[in-house]
């Protein structure tokens, strides 16, 4: 007879264990790249999670889901797993990721080419970005190129959310290009954290 799937909490605390025993050895492996000195909070990634639109036909994109605190977070506001596209550069947390949440599309890339990524997917636009890349890591020109990437993949007016720890946007407002505007501060994570939300400066209608 086999045995009965772990309740709900269980299968939480799997999960949770799961994702910061990646978080640590992914950390030490490669510290710049993961980008953090702990994984990102619960709080936080709620936040991040809730600006998706769980009824668009449009997919949800994902960068950076690390040990998929946030991903778990888009799943749990509604996205259904077949409607998130999840864009990972670090090889070694794919398959913790691909076990813990089956039917995510992960891709093992770079999110500076999320462009040609899109395009192999066969997808011209999302609903919304969520990013959890460690964007202060990168160069300046690198952070600009990726904001402008990401918002020519998003349906018009929609947004690209984006943690930071710094008290400044990690890449400023470009007037003509998009607008970026601080969502909410979260005390919970560490450190704390702000939360940025980039959209496209739409045209003005004729």
């Amino acid at each position: 007879m086999a045995k009965d799937r772990p309740e709900p909490s269980a299968r939480r605390l799997i999960h949770t264990l799961g994702e910061k025993l990646e978080f640590y050895r992914g950390w030490i492996a490669n510290p710049k790249v993961v980008g953090a000195i702990a994984p990102t909070s619960v709080a936080m990634a709620r936040i991040m999670a809730g600006v998706a639109r769980c009824d668009a036909e449009l997919k949800v994109l994902e960068l950076g889901p690390g040990n998929g605190v946030t991903t778990r977070a888009i799943l749990e506001h509604g996205v259904e797993p077949d409607n998130l596209v999840s864009i990972e550069f670090t090889e070694s947390f794919l398959p913790g990721l691909r076990a813990r949440y089956p039917g995510v599309n992960f891709i093992h890339g770079n999110a500076l080419n999320v462009a040609q990524i899109s395009a192999e997917l066969g997808i011209e636009k999302y609903d919304t970005a969520i990013s959890g890349l460690p964007l202060l890591n990168f160069p300046v020109a690198e952070r600009a190129r990726l904001v402008e990437a990401v918002l020519d993949r998003l349906e018009p007016g929609r947004p690209l959310v984006q943690f930071s720890y710094g008290i400044r946007p990690p890449v400023p407002a470009r007037r003509d290009h998009y607008t970026v505007t601080q969502l909410d501060m979260v005390l919970l994570n560490l450190p704390p954290a702000r939360i940025w939300a980039y959209q496209r400066v739409l045209p003005p209608e004729a």
